[in-house]
């Protein structure tokens, strides 16, 4: 009877935990993802706004709106989404531009797939005021999109729009072949950012040296930490609620094991906080250099916007070509970050690969991948896009 009575138990915790972590939910989040899912548009412009939004960006915050032009039907704005900064860990707002880059893009792929040119004319109205810069991020757009109709053509890169921009899996060991290494390092060169691959022992050892250190450095910052806790998303009904952010998805947890993880965290909150948290990050990190044979880095001769913006570009597409190639990347930036603590690496790292004075904007793992990479969350482009800046009418 006790061991019945243990066996009951078990089995009862184990489906309240399945129904705590929201296990027969429709994830709504997941939606964008499927193809079929832009054409729900009749705008143009929307639908390559919808392409848009499964682009890579800084902590999953999407922080993207638009502005359809009411007198042309072929333009649209984007803007930075002040209400979307992290400021803990981007107090500068660099990851912020490079995150509009990689949005602009896959917009721009999305249309050349569809039959359009994309023009894209970065900071038509000016530049940011940084002494102001949240005000200046509502007022100024950070691009103008111009579409012309065109020919539709084949874009090789768009059917990988829809597979997930990181992968934090473990990789499979061995080197780029020249071709592969040759295809990456070539992607600088249309964006005027220069994009190389370092594979040889001490280039390998060293960056992942960075990597580790630094993670224990944003690790030890509470503040930093505490950040990324509150944009973390515990079970399906807050990942259809918010639909940006941080899930155990993010930590490899995936299929049945996702679910009860779910559980275990709405549960007992303290599982996923503090230094709990910061421990499972360093720990994370440390499995992902210990899996890496290759790292490729993206430096600008400056560290304008217009230069942050263009790295995200070139970040985009270097996300692209690594899938065409069966690749996987993911970003091990935490050295490049800019707040008082970091100060140390972050000098130290720009010191050993960009001593001419450039800004290294991306710090990535690629790598062949072992397994799979979930999918991410993604907002709604049909109730939350396209967001209006001040006076904008749709």
């Amino acid at each position: 009877m006790i061991v019945a009575g243990i066996g009951i138990f078990i089995v009862a915790a184990f489906i309240a935990l399945l129904l705590i972590s929201g296990i027969g939910a429709s994830p709504k989040y997941l939606e964008p993802w499927q193809p079929e899912y832009a054409q729900q548009a009749d705008d143009p412009r929307i639908s390559l706004v919808a392409r848009g939004l499964l682009a890579a960006s800084g902590h999953n915050m999407q922080p993207w709106k638009v502005r359809l032009d009411p007198a042309d039907s072929n333009v649209l704005d984007l803007y930075a989404d002040s209400t979307r900064l992290t400021p803990e860990v981007d107090p500068l707002s660099r990851q912020m531009m490079v995150t509009q880059g990689t949005f602009l893009e896959y917009v721009r792929i999305a249309g050349q797939q569809e039959g359009y040119d994309v023009e894209i004319r970065l900071f038509p109205e000016g530049e940011y005021d940084e002494r102001h810069l949240t005000a200046s991020m509502e007022k100024k757009p950070v691009a103008r999109i111009t579409l012309t109709q065109a020919e539709p053509r084949t874009e090789p890169l768009y059917p990988f729009l829809y597979s997930p921009d990181t992968n934090r899996g473990a990789y499979e060991p061995g080197k780029l072949s020249s071709e592969a290494k040759a295809t990456l390092e070539g992607i600088g060169d249309g964006y005027g950012v220069q994009v190389t691959v370092y594979q040889d022992e001490d280039n390998v050892q060293k960056l992942g040296e960075y990597a580790i250190r630094a993670a224990k450095i944003e690790a030890s910052v509470r503040r930093v930490m505490k950040e990324t806790e509150l944009i973390f998303r515990a079970n399906e009904r807050e990942k259809n609620e918010y639909r940006y952010g941080f899930s155990v998805e993010g930590q490899g947890t995936q299929g049945l094991m996702r679910h009860l993880m779910q559980g275990m965290v709405t549960l007992f909150p303290s599982l996923n906080v503090g230094q709990a948290a910061a421990d499972t990050f360093v720990k994370s990190t440390q499995t992902s250099v210990d899996h890496t044979s290759v790292y490729a880095m993206i430096v600008a001769s400056e560290n304008t916007r217009s230069a942050q913006v263009l790295s995200g570009m070139a970040y985009s597409r270097l996300i692209l070509e690594a899938h065409r190639l069966g690749l996987a990347v993911q970003p091990l930036s935490q050295a490049l970050e800019e707040y008082p603590e970091m100060k140390a690496k972050y000098d130290g790292i720009h010191r050993d690969y960009a001593p001419g004075g450039g800004s290294i904007q991306m710090l990535v793992r690629v790598g062949r991948p072992t397994r799979e990479a979930p999918l991410s969350m993604r907002r709604d482009v049909m109730n939350e896009y396209p967001y209006t800046a001040p006076n904008a009418r749709i």
